[in-house]
């Protein structure tokens, strides 16, 4: 049903709803600070630390990594002579690290919790090597052809064109190659993204990447 057909659905049982207006946002917000939320979900997170470059030398200090995320420019409160970007957030040593804009290209991503919708197993379909599908990985940017393949028990999406702002805990969703992008395959949620994965190999030491 439409957005229409279910307002008016709505009226004709009386619901009080049928005429909310549209939410937004974060609209389980009350306060539209999400940082609150947070705060109280997971204490200790807006505990202020230091901003990093990619060298770990120390450019300045921040408020709480709750407060940044992958990508973001604006609102840094460091000078330097290019521009920074957030590049990634170590919760666990409470540090913003920034980088120039071409360190957020990522060209591989390991998911977790993936969903898959194909005619057949997803193990079954990449028994026979890497499979060529579209992915997506944000909201506002179309589906861009990738490579998906198996890495021991992980599902690794590699990106030829790369991408960027790519951050764990985003959802990727896997399209159809053959099918013009109009058929989704599946999805899952990006565990590590990047020149580094969890277990410390590199980018450059992906095994799939010549399969």
């Amino acid at each position: 049903m439409s957005k229409a057909e279910t307002r008016a659905a709505a009226r004709r049982f009386g619901l009080a709803v049928a005429d909310k207006h549209d939410s937004q946002d974060i609209c389980f917000v009350p306060s539209g600070r999400y940082t609150d939320i947070i705060e109280r979900l997971r204490p200790g997170s807006a505990i202020e630390g230091e901003i990093v470059d990619l060298d770990g030398r120390v450019l300045g200090r921040h408020p709480g990594i709750i407060h940044f995320t992958v990508g973001q420019r604006r609102g840094l409160g460091i000078a330097a002579g290019a521009p920074l970007y957030v590049v990634r957030l170590d919760a666990a040593m409470r540090q913003v690290v920034v980088g120039p804009r071409e360190a957020l290209r990522t060209r591989a991503m390991y998911l977790h919790d993936v969903n898959w919708l194909g005619d057949e197993p997803i193990g079954s379909a990449l028994a026979r090597g890497r499979l060529e599908a579209f992915v997506k990985v944000r909201s506002t940017r179309p589906p861009q052809p990738a490579w998906v393949a198996q890495d021991g028990e992980a599902i690794v999406v590699e990106l030829p064109g790369g991408e960027e702002g790519v951050s764990p805990g985003q959802a990727c969703v896997f399209y159809d190659a053959a099918e013009g992008q109009a058929r989704v395959l599946g999805g899952g949620f990006i565990a590590h993204a990047g020149a580094r994965r969890a277990d410390g190999r590199g980018e450059g030491e992906i095994s799939v990447a010549a399969a």
